[in-house]
């Protein structure tokens, strides 16, 4: 296509004649594409996740579905900008509830092993000293875990914190975080048992 007649383009037809294109599996476009858009449409998952990190995540995911789903963009039923903002909410909103899930799974095994160490769960009087006996078990047993250990048990369970987020704010890597972790609730599991 002649310089000239893409200039002579509406936006929406440049961005139309670029979905096309990267429909026909041209990376170019595809960049093109990225290029006229990413900044709207990092401002529209900023919206969502009000994250900068995530929202670059979601932007990623975003032009990854582009490149699987433009062959399924009909121009009929929706204009370009709408279709492409429709992705980048739907790929902020995933990520956001997958974030929100790694959380709560974390916080449920931390739960799970200090609820291992309670028998029954009927109210009674010796329930005020029992829990105040778990409290100084459960602190006895944090300052057994080795100090790497302990602090990333407290920071996934005090912080609500995921495992990339914990992996982040140590500067280590992903699974190294999720080790430390594991071991950490099994020592923990192992040593309120004593207790119990």
């Amino acid at each position: 296509m002649p310089h000239n007649a893409a200039m002579a383009e509406t936006p929406d037809e440049q961005l139309m004649a670029l979905i096309d294109r990267v429909a026909q599996r041209d990376e170019s476009a595809l960049k093109a594409l990225y290029d006229l858009t990413s900044g709207k449409l990092y401002g529209l998952s900023m919206r969502v996740v009000r994250n900068n990190e995530w929202a670059e995540d979601a932007l990623q995911d975003t032009f990854l579905q582009i490149w699987r789903s433009a062959p399924d963009y009909r121009a009929s039923l929706s204009p370009p900008m709408a279709w492409l903002g429709l992705i980048v909410r739907s790929r902020s909103l995933d990520l956001l509830r997958r974030r929100k899930a790694a959380r709560e799974h974390l916080t449920d095994d931390i739960d799970e092993a200090m609820a291992d160490t309670l028998e029954g769960d009927s109210p009674n009087p010796m329930d005020t000293s029992l829990a105040s006996q778990q409290a100084q078990a459960l602190h006895q047993c944090l300052g057994q875990l080795d100090h790497k250990q302990r602090e990333v048990v407290s920071l996934a369970y005090l912080r609500d914190l995921s495992h990339g987020e914990l992996a982040e704010q140590l500067k280590l890597p992903l699974g190294t975080v999720k080790t430390w972790i594991r071991r950490g609730l099994d020592q923990l599991r192992t040593c309120m048992a004593r207790f119990a």
